[in-house]
């Protein structure tokens, strides 16, 4: 046994992946690395182990105590090397994601074998590896039995609870400054006016004003590199462990693993239900990053709005979960071909009819298309909800602004629909416009072209 070595384990088999991230939590919490450092450590090996499991079979991993580079903790996966240097060049652009979230990484090849060598350096203030210290460590792991399945979708929904607190101080920073920067624009006009019959002191005041607006500038700057790292994190340390759950769940429900009860049937099916709105809602949250970083452009054809409607004729009904509520699509008639991108248009109308089941307690949802002549055409989203008061019907397409109130409270969401829907509607380009009366219901219009012009020109 190699004297700096503190564990080793393996993947032999699929369901081995959640138990190495299992080991790798624990080994940095041993060792003395912060929580969120534990949750790099774990999420990283798990994905890094998963992969190399899937193209090169069984893995090694073991832990340990590196003190050649300063104290850190040295953890490495190890497989069969592959014949095919294309399977190597797959893997290595399956863990790239991995790779961020350690302070050292290295790919080698020695005596027909591929590791993965990651480093994670421990924190000012933690004890020296030592002889003694590292003994005692590898003692008190090797008395660790591994968890069961369940404690370690516990443990990681703690990791997405963590995780999803530091996105909301993020998103409550961002919101901050723009906060700012609105009322730093009002002080511009308002200098302007003041000033403008006095050409020194407007002078003065333009100085004065671009020093401050160089300085907001700079705070933007910030916090778009806030926000991209936060998304960053969002695709590997949220959706990562949501497919993981997703995963050893069907592994849990399949028909020949070992049966289960009724009741623990019911319990899976609760934590996947919750595991499959989580994954939504990050999904939500990564298309609407795209629509503004402009990497989504429509691909214009022709489209069958019968087909459209009777799609979700099929599919939204399934959403309701109360017997008060009927969700209700027209049957588009008298309609002439509509040109346009059909997956950006379903997303609208599905957004749109989806909102319309969340804050509907009782009554309907209604989907209809709307045709008066002309180059456009109306397709109108209507619900009998609580509606939305008119002080509220700009701000509701703010991205993450959520309605006040008690009725709205009870309502569960991320505030992401409405803006992605209006977003892709002018990508159509067409608009999205609300009307709405508190108690009676609102009413949501998507007004696109009949024929859409191809991105850049193309005929």
């Amino acid at each position: 046994m190699s004297g700096n070595l503190l564990l080793r384990t393996a993947i032999a088999v699929e369901h081995d992946v959640f138990v190495v991230r299992q080991r790798g939590r624990e080994v940095a919490a041993a060792v003395g690395l912060e929580s969120q450092d534990q949750i790099r450590v774990a999420t990283a090996l798990s994905e890094v182990g998963r992969q190399m499991f899937a193209l090169l079979g069984a893995v090694v991993v073991t832990f340990d105590a590196d003190s050649e580079h300063g104290d850190m903790l040295l953890v490495s996966a190890t497989a069969q090397a592959p014949t095919d240097r294309a399977v190597l060049d797959a893997l290595a652009a399956e863990v790239a994601g991995a790779h961020r979230l350690m302070g050292t990484w290295r790919v080698y090849e020695s005596g027909g074998r591929v590791t993965i060598a990651m480093g994670r350096q421990l924190p000012p203030g933690a004890p020296s590896w030592t002889p003694a210290r590292v003994e005692e460590l590898r003692t008190a792991l090797e008395r660790l039995a591994p968890g069961r399945p369940v404690e370690e979708f516990v443990l990681q929904n703690q990791e997405l609870l963590t995780s999803l607190a530091e996105v909301q101080s993020q998103r409550d920073e961002l919101l901050r400054l723009n906060a700012e920067l609105a009322e730093t624009n009002r002080g511009v006009l308002a200098l302007y006016n003041e000033l403008s019959d006095e050409l020194e002191a407007t002078n003065r005041g333009v100085v004065a004003l671009y020093a401050e607006l160089d300085q907001k500038s700079a705070q933007l700057r910030d916090a778009s590199e806030a926000k991209s790292r936060f998304l960053a994190n969002v695709s590997h340390e949220l959706r990562a462990p949501v497919t993981a759950i997703l995963g050893l769940l069907r592994l849990i429900t399949d028909p020949a693993s070992e049966p289960l009860t009724e009741e623990q049937r019911t319990q899976l099916g609760l934590i996947e239900d919750s595991a499959r709105d989580m994954l939504a809602r990050v999904n939500e949250l990564l298309d609407l990053a795209k629509a503004e970083s402009g990497r989504l452009e429509p691909s214009p054809a022709d489209v069958d709005l019968h087909a459209v409607f009777g799609a979700l004729r099929g599919t939204m009904p399934s959403l309701v979960d109360r017997p008060e509520l009927d969700v209700v699509v027209e049957e588009p008639a008298g309609l002439p071909v509509l040109h346009t991108d059909e997956v950006m248009l379903v997303q609208v109308l599905r957004n749109l009819m989806t909102n319309g089941i969340k804050f509907t307690p009782r009554g309907e949802v209604r989907l209809a298309a709307r045709y008066a002549g002309g180059d456009t055409v109306d397709l109108v989203v209507s619900d009998t909800g609580i509606g939305i008061p008119p002080e509220e019907h700009r701000r509701v397409f703010e991205e993450f602004y959520q309605i006040r109130g008690a009725a709205q409270a009870a309502v569960v969401g991320t505030g992401l629909g409405l803006p992605y829907a209006r977003r892709l509607a002018t990508l159509l380009g067409g608009e999205l416009t609300l009307t709405s009366t508190v108690g009676a219901g609102s009413t949501f219009t998507v007004t696109v072209p009949l024929r859409l012009r191809p991105p850049h020109g193309d005929a």
